[in-house]
């Protein structure tokens, strides 16, 4: 392969794509039956790999991905919300660098438009009381970012956020025709047309809030899609599989696994037109997210820059089964919604039947049995470490280096990108920042695999969230459900996870097991929950199934 200094007169520019609550399945390339073109014109003319692993969720992928290290050690195990320790505290931790700081060392200029969701809790009710900027609530700009523009919260309206800042100021929308995903493209444009006139290598982390919860999308977009999803879960389930093999995505010796047993049977069902317009508004969100790539791509093309761009796209978590039910009081959806649409419209919370997704005036999502479509062919979802929850579609364009399409087997992790970024760069990890120790980096570059030469990732990889824990060390994967048994399973020949080998292969459980606790107890990892207190609304009741899928060993949650 070409050197990269050799291949062109300046460093490359970098640009990761993060979209958020993606499934595996869901785009054109990976099986999906969702227009995706112009992200699969990114993968039919570069790399994709099968087995690429995020953190579970939406901010501990985040920091994972900024920092190079794994969301505990960057200060972020759970969420956002401060549970009282340094692991638990909700924003980023001073021991830590962000991709940004490390590149602009490097002379590149460092760009954000999307979200940031890495700085502490937000809530939309608190708005007038904000204080952005302090230690618990550290903006972009403070954490190496010249440029930044984007959503502060986990989720907000798509048509009138109110955690939206441009640099370091909150800012308000202010024309009727807003939509989050368009305006992130904005931004991204124009950040890239001021970088280019001025003559700088770039590094642009883009982060999609789409297609995160709420349902909310163009009317003509909804259309295209509105009625393809009649066929029912098991239908789509399996016309995504018979796809994806034929793609090579997935291994055919994989079975398919059965329907989640919360997933209810097709024929069942009573309000199929609603379950088929919340998938078709879904579905939308992605092809405007795809539209979205398709600018970036024709603003680097228009620039000369675009054989001199990395593109790296992925997924924060699996599909997300999350759920709002009217009335209901967790989770309250008040915190990130706006309670008025941008015309004084009141808008209506829950996944009402009778009350069409798509407008301001509603707050839905797309729930449990399509987030089980969208994690086609695997189990579970969004938060948990079976395959469902961690496996993510991973894009890898670089027209200067990689001159042939191919699809890569390799296990990789989530922090392994900054590695990488740094190593395409010829930037310096620090040993300290701002007079601070920095934790050495966890991420492994996989640099000779973007130049077709040999690469295994020299360490396991493990990931931790709310107790739902894994590691995985060559086939051999260890996973367990918050307080239930550990599973043993061997991902080569099974990896959507149907055989449970533990009974068979203790040693090598009890091996993997060992090796999970001394990476626990390094990264600091609490037992789960860290703080009951201030997760026992979460933890109990009739929405249980919102935070904890499964009920723990022993009987349902109270």
């Amino acid at each position: 392969m070409p050197d990269i200094e050799a291949s062109h007169t300046k460093k490359p520019n970098i640009i990761v794509v993060m979209v958020d609550d993606l499934g595996y399945s869901d785009l054109g390339c990976y099986g999906g039956e969702i227009s995706t073109p112009n992200i699969d014109s990114l993968a039919y003319g570069g790399l994709r790999f099968t087995q690429m692993y995020n953190g579970a969720r939406c901010c501990p992928s985040r920091a994972a991905l900024l920092t190079g290290l794994h969301p505990h050690q960057a200060g972020i195990g759970q969420m956002t919300t401060d549970l009282g320790v340094p692991a638990y505290q909700g924003y980023l931790r001073d021991g830590c660098v962000t991709i940004a700081e490390v590149l602009k060392g490097a002379g590149y200029r460092t760009l954000l438009s999307g979200k940031w969701h890495v700085s502490g809790s937000w809530d939309n009710r608190e708005r007038a009381n904000w204080v952005l900027g302090d230690k618990k609530h550290p903006l972009p700009q403070q954490r190496g970012f010249d440029r930044s523009f984007g959503l502060l919260n986990a989720a907000d309206s798509y048509w009138n956020p109110k955690s939206l800042i441009l640099e370091d100021q909150l800012i308000d929308v202010e024309t009727d025709d807003f939509h989050m995903t368009d305006a992130i493209v904005d931004h991204a444009v124009e950040q890239i047309d001021e970088s280019v006139a001025m003559g700088r290598p770039f590094f642009q982390y883009v982060a999609f809030t789409a297609p995160h919860w709420p349902l909310h999308a163009r009317e003509d977009d909804i259309a295209k899609y509105e009625g393809n999803y009649m066929a029912g879960y098991d239908a789509i389930r399996t016309s995504r599989h018979e796809e994806q093999m034929g793609l090579g995505v997935v291994d055919d010796k994989w079975e398919i696994s059965p329907r989640d047993s919360d997933s209810p049977d097709w024929n069942d069902v009573q309000n199929k037109e609603y379950e088929d317009i919340r998938m078709a508004v879904y579905s939308a969100m992605v092809e405007q997210v795809d539209r979205g790539v398709g600018r970036i791509i024709d603003t680097l093309k228009k620039h000369g820059e675009f054989e001199n761009t990395v593109i790296m796209f992925l997924s924060d978590n699996g599909g997300c089964a999350e759920l709002f039910q009217e009335d209901t009081d967790w989770p309250d959806a008040s915190q990130w919604e706006s309670s008025l649409t941008l015309d004084g419209q009141p808008v209506r919370v829950g996944d009402i039947p009778d009350l069409r997704p798509g407008p301001d005036t509603t707050f839905q999502a797309v729930e449990l049995p399509w987030a089980n479509v969208s994690d086609t062919p695997f189990r579970l979802f969004k938060r948990w470490i079976h395959e469902g929850g961690i496996s993510t579609p991973f894009i890898v364009h670089w027209p200067d280096q990689i001159q042939q399409s191919n699809i890569l087997t390799n296990p990789m992790h989530i922090i392994d990108i900054s590695a990488t970024c740094y190593e395409i760069a010829g930037a310096q990890y620090p040993a300290e920042h701002h007079d601070t120790e920095i934790t050495p980096l966890e991420g492994e570059s996989f640099l000779p695999a973007l130049q077709g030469r040999k690469w295994d990732r020299g360490q396991p990889i493990t990931v931790e969230h709310e107790g739902n824990r894994g590691i995985r060390l060559g086939d051999w994967k260890l996973v367990a459900e918050w307080d239930r048994p550990w599973e043993l399973y061997n991902i080569a020949e099974d990896r959507t996870e149907q055989n449970d080998l533990i009974g068979g292969e203790k040693d090598r459980a009890k091996d993997l097991e060992k090796q999970y606790s001394e990476w626990a107890e390094r990264c600091e990892v609490s037992p789960w929950p860290v703080d009951p207190n201030v997760m026992a609304k979460r933890l109990k009741g009739d929405h249980a199934h919102i935070s904890q899928h499964r009920a723990p060993a022993g009987g349902a949650m109270k």
